[in-house]
This record gives C-alpha cells, structure tokens and sequence, in this order.
C-alpha cells in the first residue's frame, strides 16, 4: 500500500495549525497515514499538537520495506507502531479527543473491504 498526501509529517501538520491559527482550528489524525513514513514519530506529533486533535483514527501499520506497508492488528507486537506511546501521548495531551480503533474485521460474511461492510 502506498499513500500520497500533502500534509504526510508533522512539521506540515504544524505549518497547517498556523495557517490558521485558532483553537477552533484541528486535524483529524490517522496514525496509519501518518506511520506511512516510518520516520514520523508518531507520538511526538501527537504532542507538538496538543490540543489541537479532536479526533484520532488509530491504525497500527507493518512496514515491508522502502514506500511498502500494510495495516495490522492494534496490538503494537502486530505492526511497527507503539501503541501504548500513542495512546500515552493522546490521554497526555488531548484527554477529550474522540478516540476510533481501526476499521473492523469481517465478521457477519459481508461482501466488502475488511472493515467497510458495516
């Protein structure tokens, strides 16, 4: 899987914070988009923008080499993420942000994306 995007670090992230700079002003997170460069430090752009996420999508992620990942379980043994620093790092500085897990598994036979046919 590959991801191309604008702001894909959070030195872009904080440059979009100051474009606007309000406290209304947030992003919305997805630590899988973000983990697509492995040398985004996760739960340091977490912190540099306290304050300013009112909602997280946590995705762990496996890298399989250079611009090549997957998405994997949550549990941080299953990919290359730490998802205990992350959640560490969202309760630390973003206490009431609005938490949501990865996309869900298959469970009833739907005929979809793992995840979407709910």
């Amino acid at each position: 899987m590959r991801i191309h995007g604008i702001v894909t670090s959070g030195e872009k992230l904080q440059r979009l914070m100051r474009a606007v700079d309000n406290p209304f002003n947030g992003v919305t997170l997805c630590t899988g988009s973000l983990s697509s460069n492995p040398q985004n430090d996760i739960p340091a752009i977490i912190r540099s923008l306290s304050g300013r996420i009112p909602f997280v999508h946590v995705r762990n992620t496996k890298h399989n080499g250079p611009g090549d990942f997957l998405e994997a379980a949550h549990l941080a043994s299953d990919g290359d993420l730490d998802m205990y620093e992350i959640m560490k790092a969202i309760y630390g500085t973003c206490p009431g942000t609005v938490i949501r897990p990865d996309h869900g598994r298959m469970v009833w036979g739907e005929v979809a994306m793992p995840g979407y046919g709910l």
